[in-house]
């Protein structure tokens, strides 16, 4: 049986792939997954994009935040001047992670896009494709601008009791570069490949099933590759790929359990210190400063922040340890559950680095000496850590392995290879 197919990320699924009207998506027929869909954009839209996200991005990046007035003095802060303060002040840990988050990943995945769609549109292989589309899987959950801009919200509304504050340039170019980011993250790897087969600069590899060969599945071109082995590699994009994830439950256990350590002290310890001249020094635990912010009469963000930064990290590492110690039972139905499950810990996971960026930036702003000055504490770099571990624990399970041990009507891909016709919408 010779064809194109495709592979669902988190069942296993193998599917016949055929082609779709414009606005049409398929879905995977085990596990409802959306495996692949048919956007109105082509690839001279998406550049374009692009592009209007680099300016905006260099706007965000060297332009103000904010600038506060406070006992006669001013302070203006841009997001990099945020991070250096922090390494400053004693923490660069904190600092490298809100550079690398903020900063340096959004930056490498706008640039590889711009580089790869150039290319695309004039139909044209992009050189290093097979690298940079990696480098593009790598660097995209940790592009974290909207996260960013949430909490440059929450930092003016805490500055609001303690000073005048006047948004500067950067902060309405995040805005602006908070809405092109998110239309951008829809173009994942995988989807810039299949722009690259519509513009003709690529083309899909036909593989023949077989009981003997394993189909091996690409999550960085969406190539299917059949090998004797359980690991190999793509032989479209060249990509190492594995059957399964090995001892994946091993592994995000133990990276699991170094998170549930480092969320006692990322709870306990103070995330900031502020210090003035007429109330001296305060610490700010982050339920702390949720209740701050409902005293101030900010009940809405402070909901925001109570869901981003307490609700979801211990959100995740239940539902992390729920599936790592989970057992299907052979039916269908809990696992699609699980599915679910994971693709919520998929979704949310960035959105707890909240509080790490609104200390980064109070800290640059709030930065009058002696009068008034804001510092990052312990509990920060112990949060942004919890951030990390979490992040790299749900990379490092595989939902599939749970599919595998499912009884349902639909053969397994992997020892008796029966692609179906996925469902469209």
């Amino acid at each position: 049986m010779t064809g194109i197919y495709i592979a669902c990320h988190h069942c296993g699924q193998l599917h016949e792939r055929s082609a779709l009207v414009s606005g049409q998506r398929a879905s995977c027929v085990r596990c409802g997954t959306v495996l692949w869909s048919q956007g109105v954009l082509n690839s001279s839209a998406w550049l374009a994009i692009a592009l209007t996200s680099l300016i905006a991005f260099a706007v965000a990046s060297f332009m103000p935040v904010g600038t506060i007035s406070a006992v006669g003095l001013k302070s203006s802060s841009t997001f990099l001047d945020a991070v250096a303060a922090t390494w400053r002040a004693g923490y660069p840990s904190v600092a490298i992670m809100c550079f690398a988050t903020g900063f340096l990943m959004p930056l490498l995945d706008v640039l590889i896009l711009i580089w790869l769609l150039a290319f695309s549109r004039q139909s044209r292989r992009a050189p290093g494709l097979n690298q940079l589309s990696r480098w593009l899987h790598l660097v995209r959950p940790w592009a974290m601008i909207p996260v960013f801009m949430l909490g440059a919200l929450v930092a003016i509304v805490k500055l609001a009791d303690m000073a005048s504050l006047t948004p500067g340039a950067g902060l309405w170019a995040y805005a602006a570069l908070t809405f092109l980011l998110t239309g951008l993250s829809k173009l994942n790897s995988e989807r810039v490949w299949l722009l690259a087969e519509q513009d003709g600069a690529v083309k899909p590899l036909p593989v023949t099933l077989d009981q003997e060969h394993v189909p091996l599945d690409c999550e960085i071109c969406g190539q299917v590759t059949m090998s004797r082995e359980h690991e190999g590699t793509c032989q479209r994009c060249h990509n190492h790929v594995h059957f399964r994830k090995p001892a994946h439950k091993t592994r995000a256990l133990a990276i699991l359990l170094a998170a549930v350590i480092l969320y006692l002290p990322a709870n306990l310890y103070p995330v900031m210190i502020n210090t003035t001249v007429l109330g001296g020094t305060a610490a700010h635990t982050i339920l702390g400063g949720i209740l701050e912010l409902w005293n101030l009469g900010s009940w809405d963000l402070a909901l925001i922040v109570f869901v981003a930064s307490f609700v979801v990290p211990l959100t995740k590492i239940v539902i992390l340890a729920i599936l790592i110690g989970r057992s299907a039972k052979g039916r269908r139905d809990t696992m699609m559950h699980y599915t679910r499950m994971y693709q919520t810990v998929e979704l949310i996971g960035q959105w707890s680095m909240l509080d790490v960026f609104v200390v980064i930036l109070l800290t640059s702003l709030v930065n009058f000496g002696s009068l008034m000055s804001v510092r990052p504490d312990i509990g920060a770099a112990a949060f942004g850590m919890v951030v990390v571990v979490t992040m790299f624990a749900t990379m490092n399970f595989d939902i599939r392995k749970g599919w595998d041990e499912v009884d349902d009507d639909i053969e397994q891909p992997d020892y008796q290879p029966a692609p179906t016709a996925p469902t469209f919408s």
